[in-house]
This record gives structure tokens, C-alpha cells and sequence, in this order.
């Protein structure tokens, strides 16, 4: 019955399908058939299973540009992307988690990449002087982040993955990377090890000046020497990073402790350490931050501390879509920590 109203109801009206013609074709009201439409979970399966199977029928495709003009907004919000990161499916995790965090509401993600070597400014003065989208998602933030400044200043809505040393609250969701770096200095010396080393991102990145903090901290408080590689960092090619650390293990005193920064770079120490003839758990150990499984095939195993990228990209996007709405930046913060069993240095 439902089939005949819709190949009816086609035949009726030509031109290009709205809302009201779905609306018309179903029985429901328009409101109703957005919500549908969008995935919002309020309403029920059979009724967005109806809408959705007319609208397919009917040939409905949203007009974003028609909405854009009724109610001011793009329905769009900006992942701006570094094009290489130290984990391994980070673009995957994070963009996944941030689908999660939109889902039902209408809004889609734009993936905007960044390079390393460009002006990130002059991406965000894009998206703010076309009006690309209603906000604004970032990763790789700066202590004084220049593109944060410009948002602030502009009062336009954005969180970032990381944080910043600006007065001016803002929205952030961060991993708590020094706690991380601590607890790893840890179960090297509990495992008796006695120099410990890290490859650390550009100095100029927040989470840098975490992960140095709690490293040289840890090491001061255990007493075990730390070294910290100044002529390589986590953005290193990683044929690179293993041929660095080859050179050095080579070198008297070398580290038996390495606290790897994302699974690139624990596999190019792996790498370096097979090349070497050294054997994690035996000779050295290695502690690794990973965001993918890949170290359960790895062997010999390695201890790592797993961060969640898909909560995070799930957080950053609810925490965005309530900035939008107006809640204060003050309320808008989230700081992962590692799991309480990475924590405890006995490895209980």
C-alpha cells in the first residue's frame, strides 16, 4: 500500500523532491521527516526506516544550499588534519569517532589536511572568511596555537585535540601524556632498567612539553639517566628514526629503556633493535603509546598504553555541537588518562 502511494504520489509531482514532497508521500510532518532523515535516534526505527526507503524512492537528495540560506548555518564542521601523525590509523579512529559524535544531528565533517611545512593560519582564515562550516576541529595544538588566537579572537566555535597555555578558556579534549611518560619511566625501572630514552614531536607542539616533563620528572625521582634524541622526532621518516638509533645503540652507554611516542615510531625502534641483534625483554624494553591493536601480533610482545582516538573524535564532536548551542568554554574540557592497570608499575 505504502509502495503504491509512493509510485502515486511520483507520478503526481514533477520537478525536483523536498521534504514536503517525502512529508506528503509518507504522512508524516516535515519536521519529522528531517529528524528521519538525519538519524536522530528519537525517532522510531520504522519511522526513519519508512522515510528513508521514500525518500530513495523519490530521488529526495538534501539541498544543503537551501538550508544554508534558512537558517545561516552549513550543517558542516572542519577536521583540520596533519597529514602524518605518530599513530598508526589515526585519520580512521578519529574520523570515526567523530561520525559517532554527529550522528542523528544533521551535521557532516570536512577533513581540511595540514602539512607540516605551511601556514595553518591561512587554513582556518579559509574556512572563517568563506564560512565553509559552523566550526571547527584540530589536532597538533601549539602552546600560544596562532590558529586558536584567531578563533577566539573571531569568537567562532571550535575544540581542539590538545591543549594550549592562552588565559582565555577554550574547548579541549587531550590524553594526559605526561602521566604517560611517568608511569613508562616507571616500569622501565621496575624492570631494571637504567637509561631510559624518548623520541619527542617538534618542540613546538604542547604535548611535547608534557612528555618531556614527565619523563626528565620520573627519571629524577627513580634516579635513572634519561636522554631525550635532539636530531629526531616523531615526524622523522621512520627508516630514518631506526638508522639513528641504530648508530646509537652501538655507542657505549647506550639506552636500555625506550619510551616509544605511537606504534611509528615503536616499530622503527623494534626495527633498529632487531638490526642490532638486541632483544626486547631480555637485553632492553620497550613501553609504547599505540591507538590500533598492532602490537597483539607483534613478538616479542611489548607493554604499550592504548589511547581511545575514537572516544576522543566523539568527544571533541558532542563537545562542539554544545559550543555551538552556547555552553560556556569553561564546561567544555576532557582529559583522557592511561588505564589504571598501565598505571601500576608492578604490572598488576
Amino acid at each position: 500500500m505504502a509502495a503504491q502511494k509512493l509510485e502515486s504520489h511520483g507520478r503526481k509531482r514533477k520537478g525536483k523532491p523536498t521534504l514536503r514532497t517525502v512529508a506528503e508521500a509518507t504522512g508524516f510532518a516535515v519536521t519529522t521527516v528531517s529528524r528521519a532523515l538525519a538519524g536522530d535516534e528519537r525517532i522510531a526505527r520504522s519511522t526513519r526506516d519508512t522515510v528513508a526507503e521514500a525518500a530513495r524512492r523519490l530521488g529526495y537528495v538534501p539541498d544543503r544550499a537551501a538550508r544554508r540560506l534558512r537558517t545561516g548555518r552549513t550543517q558542516v564542521v572542519s577536521l583540520l588534519l596533519d597529514t602524518r601523525h605518530e599513530f598508526l590509523g589515526f585519520t580512521h579512529e578519529m574520523l570515526s569517532g567523530i561520525t559517532d559524535g554527529l550522528k542523528g544531528t544533521g551535521f557532516a565533517v570536512s577533513v581540511v589536511p595540514e602539512s607540516l611545512g605551511e601556514d595553518r593560519v591561512d587554513t582556518v582564515r579559509s574556512i572563517l572568511h568563506n564560512r565553509l562550516s559552523d566550526g571547527v576541529l584540530m589536532t597538533r595544538t601549539e602552546p600560544f596555537d596562532p590558529r586558536i588566537r584567531l578563533l577566539l579572537e573571531e569568537g567562532f566555535p571550535f575544540v581542539s585535540h590538545g591543549r594550549t597555555e592562552f588565559s582565555t578558556p577554550h574547548p579541549w579534549v587531550d590524553f594526559d601524556n605526561e602521566t604517560f611518560a611517568r608511569a613508562a619511566v616507571r616500569r622501565l625501572v621496575a624492570r631494571g632498567r637504567r637509561r631510559v630514552a624518548i623520541i619527542l614531536p617538534e618542540a613546538r607542539y604542547t604535548f611535547a612539553q608534557h612528555l618531556r616533563y614527565g619523563l626528565v620528572s620520573a627519571a629524577a625521582e627513580t634516579g635513572v639517566a634519561h636522554e631525550i634524541f635532539a636530531d629526531i622526532s616523531l615526524d622523522t621518516p621512520p627508516d630514518e628514526i631506526a638508522a639513528h638509533l641504530c648508530a646509537r645503540m652501538n655507542r657505549p652507554d647506550a639506552p636500555d629503556g625506550y619510551v616509544c611516542v605511537g606504534e611509528a615510531t615503536a616499530l622503527a625502534t623494534l626495527g633498529a633493535l632487531a638490526d642490532c641483534g638486541q632483544v626486547p625483554g631480555r637485553d632492553v624494553d620497550v613501553i609504547a603509546k599505540r591507538a590500533s591493536p598492532i602490537f597483539d601480533s607483534v613478538r616479542p610482545r611489548i607493554e604499550a598504553a592504548h589511547e581511545d582516538l575514537r572516544a576522543t573524535g566523539r568527544v571533541m564532536a558532542q563537545m562542539l555541537l554544545k559550543h555551538m548551542d552556547g555552553a560556556p568554554a569553561e564546561a567544555l574540557n576532557h582529559l583522557f588518562v592511561p588505564g589504571q592497570a598501565f598505571l601500576d608499575p608492578t604490572g598488576h
